[in-house]
């Protein structure tokens, strides 16, 4: 792979940064996601920027009337079709597949991905915690049971849990809505243990997932940016790549087996 002399520079070094590590965890933002032609939410061509941004009160408005809610997804408004054939639509990019064999190479051991679109699964990683939700699943709000779509047969709406009659709706976490108990303790977990984490395409500006780099840099830790964009993170980072991660994890990759003799 050609590339030029400063990205190649940037690439030996967080390879170098890898390797030395002990417990490397990747927190995955939208601009992965992009590269698979999912919209972004903000920005030029964002869902946001041209239907307009959610307040938020969206949990709240479904926990007074979820029925009137699920009416609505049942529906679809224009920005929920948009998101849901562009969702439907995507397939993994050469980002998620470098992921992927990164935690085969046992480089990787876990990734926190705010990205609903279940694009890591479809990859093959299996180490992931989605801190925002899996759009193809449902979930209970009391006990945190998740069902794949297809598999929870709905016959009353609203829904409720088959074991803890709680109210259930998608998987993906809404404005005001509290990350869900057990997502948001692996997560903290996990960067307890980190000692390098890679920030892919993520703004660094929704919390509490911006907060994990903090942490692990205060714990004495590395953090390695992939992105093209400079973001609130880049001064705290050890190691910048400034290139989309489909261009830029496989060709860090390729380094990782070099330097581990793996290739």
């Amino acid at each position: 792979m050609d590339l030029a002399p400063e990205l190649s520079k940037q690439l030996d070094e967080a390879a170098r940064v890898i390797v030395a590590s002990q417990h490397v965890v990747a927190l995955v933002g939208a601009g992965l996601s992009v590269e698979s032609g999912i919209p972004p939410f903000r920005g030029p061509g964002g869902l946001w920027t041209k239907y307009g941004e959610p307040d938020m009160f969206g949990y709240q408005r479904f926990l007074e009337d979820p029925k009137r809610w699920w009416q609505e997804r049942i529906t679809r408004t224009p920005a929920y079709q948009e998101l849901m054939e562009a969702l439907e639509g995507a397939r993994p990019n050469p980002g998620h597949y470098a992921l992927k064999e990164m935690e085969e190479l046992g480089f990787l051991h876990h990734i926190i991905t705010q990205n609903v679109d279940n694009l890591h699964y479809e990859a093959g990683s299996r180490a992931v915690t989605e801190i925002h939700g899996n759009y193809r699943k449902l979930r209970c709000i009391r006990c945190n049971t998740r069902w794949p779509r297809e598999e929870f047969p709905i016959t009353e709406i609203p829904p409720r849990c088959p074991h803890c009659s709680g109210l259930v709706k998608s998987d993906t976490v809404m404005f005001g809505e509290p990350i869900p108990s057990d997502a948001l303790e692996e997560c903290i977990r996990q960067t307890a243990m980190c000692d390098c984490m890679l920030l892919v395409g993520t703004s660094a500006v929704v919390y509490p997932a911006a907060g994990f780099p903090v942490d692990v840099k205060r714990q004495g830790g590395k953090l390695i940016e992939v992105n093209p964009m400079e973001t609130n993170l880049t001064d705290l980072c050890d190691v910048v790549i400034r290139a989309p991660a489909g261009k830029a994890l496989p060709a860090l990759v390729e380094r990782l087996r070099h330097l581990s003799g793996k290739s």
